[in-house]
Formats: structure tokens, C-alpha cells, sequence
């Protein structure tokens, strides 16, 4: 079995080996937006939600589903993080998502970043779903990888 796959002999899953890899820095970003009604953007603004600060809480949830990112996904490997950021930011028609994640590591923060983005937008997706039936996350995607030699 080389050092890249995913699957061993009997086919069975594994973490791909990343030992060889040197450690870089490595940043990624990713992004996503979740629609709301204007109704629900009003109470968000007036900070009139009542389980409270959408948008703070949601930047919350991100930067602490990125440092969870392998054990919720069971073949990412776990990563000391250096950096987690989320920015939520309210429009009229809804909420924009953007991490930004970096470490210093063998592997990349990809998966991380998109963790991030995923459960902020879940999170403003829960909290305001007693007044919203109509929201639709989407547009999640990876915005930008780098890798830089120490």
C-alpha cells in the first residue's frame, strides 16, 4: 500500500500517511450564505432573537467546530491550529460566513475552514428556525489554500 491511500489491502478505510510531508504553514479559507427572510434579518439587526446574538454565537460555533474538525470527520487528521477566524456578516437578504484557519503542519486546514463555515451557518440556521421556515443554506466552498515552506 503506498502512502496515499485511502484503502488498504482488504479495503478497509484509513488516514492517509502524512509523515513524510514537511511541515509548512498552511492557511485556508472557505465561505457559504445562508437566505433569510426579511423579517428574520430585522430581528438579527435589532439583536431581537431570542436565543440571543445570532451573529456572534454562529462566529462562535464556527471557531469551535474547526478545532473539532477530526472527530467529526473520521479520517481527517487532527491539527494544532494556530488561527480560527469566522466573520458573520448580516446582508438584506441573508448572512455571509468566512473562516479563515491556518497551522503549521504536514497536512492542510481545508476541512477545518469548511467545518467552520458549515456550523456557523447551522448554527444561525437553528437559531432562527422558530421564525423562519423558508432559509436555505448554501454556497459553502473553499475560497483559498496555501502552503508556505518554513
Amino acid at each position: 500500500m503506498d502512502s496515499f491511500s485511502h484503502t488498504d489491502d482488504q479495503g478497509k478505510a484509513n488516514m492517509v500517511d502524512v509523515g513524510h510531508k514537511p511541515r509548512q504553514q498552511r492557511m485556508a479559507k472557505a465561505s457559504g450564505f445562508i437566505s433569510l427572510g426579511q423579517r428574520t434579518v430585522n430581528l438579527i439587526r435589532e439583536n431581537e432573537m431570542k436565543k440571543g446574538d445570532v451573529l456572534t454565537v454562529a462566529e462562535i460555533a464556527g471557531i469551535q467546530a474547526a478545532k473539532e474538525t477530526s472527530r467529526l470527520i473520521p479520517l481527517c487528521h487532527p491539527l494544532l491550529l494556530t488561527k480560527v477566524e469566522v466573520k458573520a456578516r448580516l446582508s438584506e437578504t441573508g448572512v455571509s460566513v468566512q473562516a479563515t484557519v491556518r497551522c503549521t503542519g504536514q497536512t492542510g486546514v481545508e476541512m477545518e475552514a469548511l467545518t467552520a463555515v458549515s456550523i456557523a451557518l447551522l448554527t444561525i440556521y437553528d437559531m432562527c428556525k422558530a421564525v423562519d421556515k423558508e432559509m436555505e443554506i448554501g454556497a459553502v466552498r473553499l475560497i483559498e489554500k496555501i502552503k508556505t515552506d518554513l
